[in-house]
């Protein structure tokens, strides 16, 4: 068996070698399962099993699957493999799961390893194959049909929530930091995020076989032309699209991320979220893409992993587990406390408005709080960052959800002839930010395209620790005229400890995203300006 996984695992190259050595052992030694109500625990299985599933024009799919021993039909979950990753990413909760008395299958997407045809990006024949998957799973194995729950990381949770609105099959979905709308992701704030891209782009090259299309959209997207036809196409592949047929279908769809992500930010999945009207879970943590639910890949405790075998013997085993009586939103907080929400709305019980003041000559700073300032314009530089960035994709947030330690800014060396910085006066109390902070910034630019970046920072001692950050760029404006912007913050639930202050730096430039900004052109940010808490 270990030839076959190696041989499976290496058809081209090594790099995930760090990845398999855990998977590998996990597989060869049960992992901790769950407690759930009335669930048989480490019941015998079939080992894993490594299959070809054709799926139609000659493209066939690498997949594997494992099953428990005693007679069917048991329910199933298909876990559908991420960007770049192969059928044995699932090894470890597979197996779990099929000791839980479910049928187990993962398999990899087309264009993929050794599955065949080119990258489809979840376009229509990614959704198309899931549904031959599953043909071949009911023909082949002792699954119920009328008990099949779809899963997948990223790449495979996009997948699984398109894919639940049109096969009425799918009973369940478990989606881990996946994307609702590939537009948003792509063109957040109207602005390109080249690293995130980048990443996708090197991992399909390397480690797949992009379809026409897909390199056609890449290269448009970094030469920034045809930005419609670049739209229509990821619009085709978000689950938002979709809705409709999803509700109708209405699969018990779990969805979690994380505030960071930098591939797919949180904000499109809870208006996803709040959209759904079947049985539905959303939970948001601290961290970075698929940081989160890393873990748990390799059989050890994972909260999401947990969540996702109780979303399953809920919603597809037909197990009471009780987490249909929770909460349907959990908000866990960068100091470890989880939270339970009925709704959205009820997520902040109030907003606190501070507003822009002017700037102050002698340290160039301004005061965040208190009424707007209609005087003090301050102009600022455009075209060169500053000491002000929301890092590196994955590395940054990723780390500080293993660490508790955010980007750090010392905010007297803020470039001022660059950036914009406003900081509150010390609060004598916690505030508890939960939900979407927005920001009402007035500008008057000197060109018709351009592009601002917002950072929320935790200060205390002349540091900030980044909260959150958001760019948005405009584009048509009239030059000397003002312009009112509205940035909206990635969801978070961040608590601002007694004594700190709430910095806000206003720049042009992040290395995460491709500004539209002409060098050295300037912009003047004026008032009435002001920053919308949610608070807690």
């Amino acid at each position: 068996m270990a030839q076959r996984l190696l041989s499976r695992w290496f058809p081209r190259c090594s790099l995930f070698v760090v990845l398999l050595i855990p998977v590998l052992a996990t597989a060869a030694v049960p992992s901790p399962l769950p407690v759930a109500h009335g669930v048989l625990t480490a019941a015998a299985t079939t080992g894993f099993k490594f299959v070809d599933i054709p799926v139609g024009g000659e493209v066939v799919l690498k997949a594997n699957y494992i099953a428990p021993t005693t007679p069917g039909p048991h329910p199933a979950v298909v876990f559908i493999s991420s960007w770049g990753l192969n059928d044995l990413e699932y090894l470890a909760q597979a197996k779990a799961l099929a000791e839980r008395g479910y049928v187990a299958l993962s398999y990899t997407p087309r264009g993929f390893w050794a599955s065949g045809g080119g990258i489809d990006t979840a376009g229509p024949a990614d959704i198309a194959d899931t549904s031959r998957v599953l043909d071949w799973l009911v023909a082949n194995t002792p699954t119920n049909a009328a008990r099949i729950g779809l899963s997948g990381v990223s790449y495979g949770a996009g997948i699984s929530l398109i894919a639940s609105g049109f096969d009425s099959r799918v009973k369940a979905v478990a989606a881990l930091s996946g994307w609702t709308d590939l537009v948003a992701s792509l063109y957040g704030g109207d602005t390109r995020r080249p690293q995130a891209v980048a990443l996708l782009d090197l991992a399909a090259r390397f480690l797949g076989r992009p379809s026409p299309e897909l390199r056609t959209s890449i290269d448009n997207y970094f030469a920034n032309r045809d930005i419609e036809g670049i739209k229509q196409w990821g619009r085709v592949r978000s689950a938002s699209t979709y809705v409709d047929r999803i509700n109708a279908n209405a699969p018990a769809i779990l969805i979690a991320n994380a505030y960071g992500d930098s591939i797919f930010p949180p904000n499109p999945l809870v208006s996803f979220f709040n959209q759904l009207t079947g049985p539905k879970r959303l939970e948001l943590a601290p961290g970075d893409h698929a940081v989160v639910e890393a873990t748990g890949l390799v059989g050890l405790p994972n909260p999401v992993w947990t969540s996702v075998t109780r979303w399953l013997d809920q919603h597809v085993a037909g197990i009471d587990t009780g987490i249909s009586n929770e909460p349907p939103l959990i908000l866990r907080t960068y100091d470890g406390d989880v939270e339970g929400y009925s709704s959205w709305a009820a997520v902040s019980s109030s907003t606190q408005r501070l507003g822009l003041g002017a700037i102050r000559l002698l340290d160039g700073t301004g005061t965040l709080g208190g009424a707007p300032s209609t005087s003090g314009a301050r102009t600022l530089w455009g075209g060169v960052d500053t000491t002000a960035d929301a890092g590196v994709p994955l590395l940054t947030n990723g780390l500080q959800a293993l660490t508790g330690i955010p980007p750090v800014v010392w905010l007297p060396g803020v470039n001022r002839l660059r950036a914009g910085v406003w900081t509150s006066p010390p609060s004598s109390r916690e505030l508890a930010l939960r939900g979407t902070a927005t920001l009402r910034l007035r500008i008057t630019p000197t060109t018709a395209s351009g592009t601002v970046v917002a950072y929320l920072y935790d200060a205390v001692g002349g540091f900030g620790g980044l909260i959150t950050h958001v760019p948005l760029s405009w584009h048509g404006a009239t030059p000397g005229t003002p312009l009112d912007l509205d940035l909206v913050f990635p969801a978070t639930a961040y608590d601002i400890p007694a004594w700190h202050s709430l910095a806000l730096v206003v720049d042009t430039e992040d290395p995460l995203y491709f500004g539209a900004n002409t060098l050295n052109a300037t912009l003047t940010v004026g008032g009435p300006s002001w920053l919308d808490l949610p608070l807690r």
